[in-house]
């Protein structure tokens, strides 16, 4: 099976390897980008063949360039959401785009005849608001809103794909929906533009963080990510599906460990030591950024990926491999300098 079809924000890191894996297998590609200004160096840099992929100017908060974007398109992939390093001042100002952008795609998707929309959720919008000390998690689970201490990314993502949902159900006819759940996506790099979950292992080699407090995440190499939502779109039978999308949950301190145990001399200034909870919080009180951190501490937010696996023959590499991947990308390239 294959067409047209449109990833939104593909000047993004998932949506990169989605575009390649899609090109390969041969599709035809639509991709929004918020400016025209970048369509030279996001081509240069998916090197693809650029006679199968088509830019366009699109944004998610505005309706300009939407229906030209998905016009012959059977399939979406719904990539684009705002992502933030820091928090911001209001929830709103994640909330409403993050909700809006996904309910602006659906509805350009329906009037332009789409058959399957996958939008790339997050396990952000799964495992959080759940009281301390967490644990794993399945796609039956809902990060839970009425928790004021959920921080505003994790409730962007979780109000945009139930109001997807939502909206699925009493606006979307016979479009088939399904989401796909990462967590924290780590991998080789496509270009110089670094997602959040990167700065991490580039903070852990520039010695940047002294110590390695007791927070974690669940780790997916971007190519594994980028392969389930190909699945997903391309895999008879599927409708309203939820996949999470999660390899093994690792703290920051196993992070720093893959890295001083595989990358010798390259991995000096990376630490090898645990952060006392106590130092966090103070050093919260000065940095409000921290405080994210501080509500994660000692809490674990695992994913069950078993129903991917099972029903649609996905398989992960090793966390291992994820961010080793990452410290290689970010060394070659001079991101990281060592």
């Amino acid at each position: 099976m294959t067409g047209a079809i449109l990833v939104t924000g593909g000047s993004g890191y998932i949506a990169g390897f989605l575009i390649r894996q899609l090109i390969d297998n041969g599709w035809t590609v639509h991709t929004t980008v918020r400016s025209l200004k970048r369509e030279a160096e996001v081509r240069g840099w998916l090197a693809v063949d650029n006679d199968r992929l088509r830019f366009f100017a699109a944004d998610l908060e505005h309706d300009l360039g939407w229906a030209e974007a998905i016009a012959g398109c059977s399939h979406v992939a719904h990539v684009a959401s705002p992502f933030p390093m820091g928090v911001p001042q209001h929830a709103d100002e994640l909330v409403v785009p993050a909700r809006e952008g996904a309910l602006r795609a659906l509805r350009f998707a329906r009037a332009a005849g789409v058959r399957r929309f996958v939008l790339t959720s997050s396990m952000a919008a799964i495992a959080y608001g759940h009281g301390d000390g967490g644990g794993i998690y399945s796609e039956a689970d809902w990060t839970n809103l009425d928790n004021p201490a959920v921080m505003p990314y994790p409730r962007s993502k979780t109000v945009a794909e139930r109001a997807a949902r939502d909206w699925v159900a009493s606006e979307g006819g016979d479009m088939e929906f399904a989401s796909v759940n990462p967590a924290a996506v780590f991998g080789p790099l496509l270009s110089d533009d670094l997602s959040t979950s990167i700065e991490v292992v580039k903070q852990l080699l520039e010695g940047k963080v002294p110590m390695c407090p007791d927070v974690g995440f669940g780790i997916i190499d971007v190519r594994d990510v980028a392969d389930l939502h190909y699945r997903v779109l391309t895999a008879p039978g599927i409708r309203d599906e939820r996949y999470v999308c999660s390899g093994p949950f690792l703290k920051m301190i196993d992070v720093a460990n893959i890295l001083t145990a595989n990358l010798g001399e390259q991995a000096r200034k990376v630490p090898t030591r645990r952060m006392p909870d106590w130092l966090l919080k103070t050093f919260a009180i000065f940095r409000p950024e921290l405080k994210q951190l501080v509500a994660e501490l000692g809490n674990v937010r695992g994913g069950d990926s078993r129903h991917a696996m099972e029903t649609l023959g996905w398989t992960m590499r090793t966390p291992e491999e994820a961010v080793l991947a990452t410290a290689h990308s970010l060394i070659e390239r001079g991101i990281v300098k060592v």
